[in-house]
């Protein structure tokens, strides 16, 4: 008889994006158990608080899980002979674990520190390691190491919180003498576009750069790109399976945190409307992408096709993609053959897989 492995789901977290965490978690957990694994859920509150929550999945995704009694307090074993998760509760209880998904979003969750943890722990988890996490968390680190692969993408620059402060006006001058208008301004560290901001002049870029410092403290400036925004997920260690590009239709000006988990508004179209040449063009950009960053287990592969150019041109990756109703990996892993519990299933295996200079 087959092992029935063992998935301890980690969600919510301190960071911005925590209740998108518990919906995406939800549907993860939901995927293993359709899939056959014994699924321990672990919820992580807005102050850091660790718990054991033995309740539904509905409740994680809606965040009463945090009002359940049931709930107990518990902790990562880090004994590599002792593999699991300790419940301390009135009678310390221990649960044994194969693997940890990480279902989290933005810092401490996708950004290698909790990756850290599990990798002290000897525990397999899904997603990119420790490093490939905090480059590809980090915008200026991420677009510094693609233009060195080269792998193209827009023009941008980057300042620190201290640049920004000193001289806001002086440093919107020199942004917009080397990207011109309108400029995209990101926190480099930060997910889901929390804290982005479109600015078509002086004014709104200096109160784009407090808008984005209240999130990091670096800032990232991007040429504006007018064109199609596609998606392409990528799966694997050593060998990949990527999709074809899926489209982005913005119910908003651009792709906003609320777009993208809240109001609906949105729309994707698989593949892309672009020819066949095109979204070949794409994928094969996604997996240079995904290798020159280190990726492992899995990535959203974010691009533009420019509008009149046709260059491609990469925006982002994202380790640890939205897994709602309504994101884009789930939903091209589905078009490419992968349902919801398969493409779960794969995830632990590949996390269990996976070498490494932790993972022996």
């Amino acid at each position: 008889m087959e092992h029935q492995l063992k998935v301890a789901v980690f969600f919510g977290g301190v960071s911005s994006e925590h209740e998108v965490s518990c919906v995406s978690a939800s549907t993860v957990r939901s995927g293993l158990e359709q899939a056959g694994c014994q699924v321990t859920a672990v919820g992580i509150t807005k102050q850091g608080d660790w718990y054991y929550f033995p309740g539904s999945a509905e409740a994680m995704a809606d965040g009463s899980w945090e009002q359940d009694p049931a709930c107990v307090p518990c902790v990562l074993s880090t004994s590599r002979s002792k593999k699991g998760l300790w419940l301390l509760g009135e009678t310390p209880r221990f649960i044994p674990l194969d693997a940890a998904v990480p279902a989290m979003h933005g810092r401490n969750g996708e950004d290698g520190t909790i990756q850290g943890l599990f990798e002290l722990a000897g525990l397999p988890y899904v997603g990119c390691g420790v490093l490939s996490s905090a480059v590809c968390m980090d915008k200026a680190v991420a677009n510094t190491l693609l233009d060195a692969a080269g792998v193209p993408r827009c023009e941008w620059t980057w300042a620190s919180r201290r640049e920004c402060q000193a001289d806001p006006a002086a440093l919107a001058d020199r942004v917009s003498g080397k990207l011109g208008w309108p400029v995209f301004v990101k926190p480099a560290n930060a997910g889901s576009s929390v804290g982005i901001s479109k600015a078509a002049n002086k004014e709104e870029l200096i109160r784009a750069m407090e808008v984005a410092l209240h999130e990091d403290d670096k800032v990232v400036f991007e040429r504006f790109v007018e064109g199609q925004e596609v998606e392409c997920a990528v799966l694997g260690n050593d060998e990949l399976l990527s999709t074809r590009p899926g489209e982005i239709l913005a119910g908003a000006e651009f792709y906003t945190y609320d777009d993208k988990y809240k109001n609906g508004v949105s729309r994707t179209l698989i593949p892309a409307n672009l020819s066949e040449e095109k979204l070949e063009e794409v994928r094969r950009n996604a997996e240079a992408a995904y290798r020159a960053l280190g990726c492992q287990g899995l990535s959203r592969c974010d691009f533009f096709v420019e509008k009149g150019t046709g260059r491609v041109l990469c925006n982002e990756l994202n380790t640890l993609p939205g897994f709602t109703a309504i994101s884009m990996y789930p939903k091209l892993m589905e078009s490419a053959g992968l349902d919801l519990p398969t493409l779960c299933l794969r995830l632990v295996k590949l996390a269990m897989e996976r070498k490494g200079p932790y993972h022996g």
